[in-house]
């Protein structure tokens, strides 16, 4: 059965940016654009995990978390904030939240700390720390990676770019899903920052001789597939 994740956020980019970046993930995801629907949709479903932004309308996260408690869930609370406050950071984990993210947020963050307090709800249980794509492998705690038996240094993006294709085998990535995973869904730097990125990845791990297995659809993304 897969984990439920409930996001309440009244800014329509950001609720659909994480229903498709979390459904993305595997997790069943609802939505709530304000407080009062966020509790309803809270009481009917009861999440493995509550996304809440704290700036809504008529009732504020911190309102919204305060009654999540007071209806008896246990399920984790991360908040949202444009808020770089410390006070404000008290306000909601004295009200019961578990977490606190600060906007702009990059897109992979929010995911670690989805993954570290669904783990921490289901009793610290870690999920499989090594993947493999033929004669890659990544080892997610410790951030080696080796191809054939060859160990390849690679900077924190690269790592990360590495990791998003060795979760999606086969699967075509489309430009737009990588950009937000990797480098947040309001990045504004340069717009050919992911084709020098993946062609920096492509030298590293083809440095000695290995196939290409990072293929450019045309049109459409790129995806890890070895050449027929």
């Amino acid at each position: 059965m897969r984990e439920q994740v409930l996001v309440i956020d009244d800014d329509e980019k950001i609720l659909a940016m994480l229903k498709r970046s979390l459904s993305f993930e595997g997790y069943e995801v609802s939505t709530a654009r304000n407080g009062a629907d966020g509790l309803k949709a809270m009481i009917d479903s009861d999440p493995s995990l509550i996304i809440l932004d704290v700036m809504m309308p008529q009732m504020d996260g911190w309102e919204v978390c305060r009654r999540i408690r007071a209806a008896g869930s246990r399920s984790p609370v991360l908040m949202l904030t444009a808020k770089d406050d410390v006070a404000d950071r008290v306000k909601g984990l004295d009200m019961g939240a578990d977490d606190y993210l600060v906007k702009p947020f990059a897109l992979e963050e929010l995911l670690a700390r989805v993954r570290a307090l669904l783990r921490r709800a289901d009793g610290g249980k870690q999920p499989e720390r090594m993947l493999t794509y033929q004669d890659i492998a990544m080892n997610v705690d410790s951030r080696e990676v080796v191809r054939g038996g060859k160990r390849i240094e690679l900077t924190t993006k690269e790592f990360e770019l590495l990791h998003l294709f060795l979760q999606n085998p086969n699967r075509v990535l489309a430009r737009d899903i990588i950009m937000e995973k990797i480098w947040g869904y309001d990045y504004s730097g340069e717009s050919n920052v992911l084709e020098v990125y993946v062609a920096m990845l492509r030298q590293k791990t083809e440095e000695h001789g290995g196939k290409r297995v990072i293929q450019t659809v045309r049109g459409a993304g790129y995806v890890l597939r070895g050449e027929a």
